[in-house]
């Protein structure tokens, strides 16, 4: 039978790991991987999450399965964090997922479930498992343009015309903050101007909320996505904790569903929980019981919140100081738009050989669409980096 099996492409960002591996030299930087580090080069256990996994340690007189959605707590309070309240209790269904990419197949699933005629629209560029996941649960995809390389800002005009073309039940999927690969972030007029547009169109908005704390902070960056809630009788939010809690391993996810009252709530909630039993049962507790203990403990969460914004002013001290090394190396202004973007990433708008250039000559590694994860840089690396840019260009 596995005979009838092809060879699957290479993620090229699993592809990218394995050639820094294997490169030798000493001096290398990797600028590829969309994991948080910090100076040093790890990442780090965060306080108030080694603080909850030594109290559970401590407490935990079981290992049997909790509820087939996860620890309700875990729900109730990622809840409250992303939406605070803007949307009645009773419009809330919500599963605990394997990370956010489980929470974003599982809503693709149930996209489809409710409406397997719908295009899912994408923004071009996105995260590239977005596509991925969207071809292989069968769903048609589309894209509508949204970045300008040049300028290194949002397309807004582009954004406007793509998204004029989808049609009543499509599914749009945005990124609630930190777009990923671009970091460029729409303003709030701009988020306005779209929600209008689509509440015209009666699309149906999907929101990928991976980064929230990682741009503005908590509450600015899930503004978006509250303002999205509010304005439309049917949402999914997929997010993630892996990176404002660090438990990218311990796979802690959620997906929500917003419905256009508590009857639907209900009925949505149970093929939530049915979604859930088709694909792994029960999901992963560890890494959702810590962030809920952390979420339900005042002492906790303040020393969360207070490094999270150590680590989101970090990433902007770095987007200044490379936006301040690039303006110099290059005698232009071309990359300001660095020191302007949130997130983790950007995209320095390079050509694939400057790209490989970059690899082969310097080494340092980043994705071929020339993606960075600003988090991979430190003091040192900063002008390297701005240097070998300039070297290429």
């Amino acid at each position: 039978m596995f005979e009838a099996l092809k060879a699957q492409p290479q993620d090229k960002i699993l592809q990218l790991i394995q050639m820094f591996k294997d490169d030798p030299r000493t001096d290398k930087v990797d600028l590829g991987v969309g994991v948080y580090k910090d100076a040093t080069g790890l990442t780090p256990v965060m306080r108030a999450v080694k603080a909850a996994e030594k109290k559970i340690w401590d407490t935990q007189d079981s290992k049997t399965y909790t509820a087939l959605t996860g620890e309700p707590g875990y729900n109730s309070a990622m809840r409250q964090l992303i939406l605070d309240g803007v949307v009645a209790g009773d419009r809330l269904s919500s599963i605990a997922t394997p990370g956010g990419t489980g929470a974003v197949r599982l809503g693709i699933d149930l996209a489809k479930m409710a409406n397997p005629g719908a295009t899912v629209w994408v923004s071009k560029p996105t995260w590239g498992n977005h596509i991925s996941i969207i071809k292989f649960v069968g769903l048609p995809v589309a894209e509508y343009r949204y970045f300008h390389a040049a300028s290194g800002e949002v397309d807004f005009a582009a954004v406007l015309e793509d998204l004029a073309q989808v049609k009543a039940g499509d599914v749009v999927l945005l990124h609630g903050c930190c777009h990923n690969p671009t970091g460029a972030n729409l303003t709030p007029d701009q988020w306005k101007q779209v929600i209008a547009l689509l509440q015209a169109k009666s699309a149906f908005p999907m929101v990928d909320l991976a980064y929230q704390g990682f741009g503005d902070g908590l509450d600015q960056d899930a503004e978006a996505t509250r303002l999205i809630a509010t304005s439309f009788p049917e949402v999914l939010i997929a997010a993630s904790c892996s990176k404002n809690f660090g438990v990218y391993r311990d796979r802690a996810g959620i997906l929500i569903s917003i419905s256009k009252d508590a009857e639907q709530a209900k009925i949505t909630q149970g093929n939530l929980s049915y979604l859930n039993r088709q694909t792994y049962s029960f999901p992963p507790d560890h890494g959702i019981r810590a962030v809920m203990t952390v979420l339900e403990d005042a002492e906790l969460e303040a020393d969360w919140k207070t490094e999270l914004e150590e680590t989101r002013n970090g990433m902007l001290a770095l987007r200044a100081q490379l936006a301040d090394a690039l303006r110099k190396e290059t005698n232009s202004d071309r990359f300001d738009f660095v020191g302007r973007h949130r997130g983790m990433f950007s995209l320095l708008g390079l050509t694939e050989a400057q790209v490989t250039r970059l690899r082969e000559e310097f080494g340092i590694y980043m994705v071929s669409d020339s993606r960075i994860n600003i988090a991979g840089l430190n003091a040192r690396t900063v002008p390297v980096l701005a240097r070998s840019v300039a070297a290429v260009l």
